[in-house]
């Protein structure tokens, strides 16, 4: 696209009102899945239960892959399934949302990857599975980056609240401030960075495990928050964009309390998404104050998130495209 061509497509961009949430979502189900030695030197959510055989882990994987995708679409919800490729070896192909997204202007971005495994996750096949079906305008690929060892991880880096033209970023060695600048001036919008630790005060690798925004809420771990000048502006932002502050504590996010995505049907009831483990870790008290912004929809998948180290909102990439048929 011409210079001039990518200048009216931001103008248009700017103009667009945008969906905060979608019916429409990817998924890509596991040739391979298992753990990753690469991932995990930064990612502590990740443990390799070794009395496991590399067999059963797949196998129970694919399992808990098809049960979440039967749940999805039992309540309306649109699901692209891509098979993964036996080869190359992808363990953590199950998480698309990490290498691509898809725009309601049209535009699909492709990011770069911190693990080298991770690259080859690209696949032009999986990217074909929503062309075939959806309308792209633009592609804007941020992978050469890696040459340069900067990372920017897609929505697992990125949280984004869309109608107001916002993106929240934890910044780690997965999340460069640098390219999150350049992303947000590509997609006419603001960031917001802060920094985020676990209880070990180690960099949380991801944001998407610490918060989640849905249409009317945020869900977020504020207790990995230390900066009280960015915990401020945090809470200044929400007020200001008129989302409910749900808090979760450091033991609910390490059961993926805070690795959430609100979807909607195709008759436009909301769910918020989440795993078995992160619902069983809410209080009745956050239970019923999510259930007054939006219903709620969950799934067990102990071997992806033990082995994986995530969670339901990594193994979806939201689609808001503009459908060919």
């Amino acid at each position: 696209m011409h210079d001039s061509s990518i200048f009216v497509q931001i103008i248009y961009s700017l103009r667009m009102k945008l969906n905060q949430i979608t019916d429409t979502i990817l998924m890509v189900r596991p040739a391979n899945f298992g753990f990753n030695e690469e991932t995990a030197a930064n990612n502590a959510f990740q443990t390799n239960d070794t009395t496991r055989s590399t067999q059963s882990i797949r196998e129970q994987a694919i399992t808990e892959f098809d049960t979440f995708v039967k749940k999805l679409r039992a309540v309306g919800i649109q699901v692209v399934v891509a098979e993964d490729s036996p080869t190359p070896i992808k363990p953590d192909a199950i998480f698309p949302n990490n290498w691509v997204s898809f725009h309601q202007d049209g535009t699909l971005i492709t990011y770069p990857m911190f693990a080298p495994s991770r690259r080859v996750e690209r696949q032009e096949n999986v990217m074909a599975a929503i062309e075939n079906q959806f309308e792209i305008d633009r592609r804007i690929d941020f992978a050469h980056y890696e040459s340069q060892n900067l990372f920017l991880e897609g929505t697992g880096s990125m949280i984004f609240d869309r109608p107001n033209r916002i993106v929240y970023a934890c910044l780690s060695q997965r999340t460069d401030q640098e390219l999150l600048d350049e992303f947000a001036q590509k997609m006419g919008m603001k960031t917001i960075a802060f920094h985020s630790v676990d209880g070990n005060h180690h960099p949380i690798y991801h944001t998407n495990v610490m918060m989640a925004v849905g249409e009317t809420f945020v869900v977020i771990c504020m207790d990995t928050i230390h900066d009280e000048t960015e915990k401020k502006l945090l809470l200044d932002t929400f007020e200001a964009t008129n989302k409910a502050c749900i808090e979760i504590s450091l033991d609910q996010m390490n059961s993926f309390a805070g690795n959430m995505l609100q979807v909607r049907s195709t008759d436009g009831t909301p769910y918020l998404v989440m795993s078995q483990q992160a619902y069983d870790s809410l209080s009745e008290e956050q239970v019923d104050t999510i259930e007054t912004h939006t219903k709620i929809l969950a799934s067990p998948i102990p071997t992806i998130e033990t082995y994986g180290g995530g969670s339901t909102r990594c193994m979806m990439a939201e689609v808001f495209l503009k459908s060919k048929s």
